[in-house]
């Protein structure tokens, strides 16, 4: 499957915080393609692997990139059938007025989430944000027929179709971080053509947005020698200053600091250098806000590294990315594992 294709499948697919079957479904069919075998853990997390060339104790590779999405639950069905939501994961209730959803219950239910016409506010509320807590979903329906087929605590996702802007841009919900899923597929499929020693390990994890949940679990349970987490940034955008983002379309985002093992940024500089893969590097002094923040601290410890895909307008639902960014990505991640062999592995302990 091309990689534009099968991110095209990924983000038209549901998959919320804690309720990512669907999508997890989708990915470990797509990685069956491209792995030497796939699994499901307890919690969800859908865990490729991908074995190394050689005999004996290989090196071992974790790529993390989550599959979750950001969304709503329902939490009340009022006596007219309407619907009151609270968010999933962090999401601006500005974007929401308007929108088109599907609210996932016995059955998908599509749905709106309407707004008061100005001529019936008053001035003062024309000129405000309106809290998430008075809005409301309508579905158009009977309460009756309402409570047969949604119950609270289904939760509900923003309907959106795969957008192409152009010959390159791609915009839809959910690219936080389907697209990440994409380059880790995108890798894999480079992988096939280049020899390497090291197993990898391909995870598409659950949980990131509401704690980095899939990727405690998962690292833990594979604990690798080297892992790499892979998200979004932000990227270039009007009204943003230059020193937030990195730009769209001149490949990745690299980061180092303290979340990040230095050895695997300089590795990760010195293939991008060598492959002519343009990228941009990023000072993030702290915690990432990744699933890498959990992967460093699992068990005794994991060395890291961290490519990010710029994105524009993140946690929207026209989150957009640069598909040359995505090949360049991948290229980058593929060339890197590459390069890793035992020798490397033990140079992490002294540096």
């Amino acid at each position: 499957m091309e990689t534009k294709e099968f991110l095209k499948q990924m983000v038209e697919e549901t998959g919320v915080s804690g309720f990512e079957c669907r999508v997890a479904g989708l990915i470990s069919r797509v990685f069956g393609e491209v792995c030497d075998d796939v699994q499901r853990d307890v919690l969800g997390n859908v865990i490729a692997v991908r074995r190394g060339e050689g005999d004996g104790k290989r090196p071992s590779i974790m790529l993390a990139g989550h599959m979750d999405e950001i969304g709503l639950m329902v939490t009340k069905i009022d006596e007219r059938g309407f619907l009151k939501f609270t968010q999933v994961g962090g999401i601006d209730p500005r974007t929401l007025v308007s929108q088109e959803v599907v609210v996932h219950g016995r059955e998908d239910v599509l749905g709106i989430i309407g707004l008061k016409p100005p001529h019936l506010m008053s001035p003062a509320d024309r000129n405000k944000a309106i809290p998430m807590h008075d809005l409301q979903i309508d579905v158009g329906m009977p309460v009756e027929k309402v409570k047969e087929l949604i119950r609270v605590g289904d939760v509900v996702t923003v309907k959106r179709s795969f957008m192409e802007l152009g010959k390159d841009v791609v915009a839809c919900k959910a690219m936080d971080d389907r697209v990440a899923v994409a380059v880790i597929y995108e890798c894999l499929q480079e992988l096939k053509k280049l020899r390497h020693v090291a197993d990898v390990y391909a995870v598409a994890t659950v949980q990131e947005e509401v704690g980095l949940r899939g990727a405690t679990v998962s690292t833990y349970g594979i604990n690798p020698d080297i892992g790499i987490a892979l998200d979004v940034c932000h990227a270039a955008m009007p009204g943003v200053p230059e020193q937030d983002t990195a730009p769209m379309g001149k490949g990745p985002s690299l980061a180092f600091g303290a979340n990040i093992h230095p050895k695997i940024y300089e590795r990760l500089v010195e293939v991008a250098k060598e492959y002519n893969i343009p990228f941009t590097p990023d000072p993030t002094p702290a915690g990432t806000g990744t699933d890498l923040w959990a992967m460093q601290i699992s068990r005794a410890g994991i060395p890291t590294g961290l490519i990010s895909i710029p994105s524009r307008y993140m946690h929207t639902s026209v989150e957009t990315v640069s598909m040359a960014d995505v090949k360049m990505s991948g290229r980058l991640l593929a060339y890197f594992i590459a390069s890793i062999d035992a020798a490397f592995v033990e140079g992490l302990l002294c540096y």
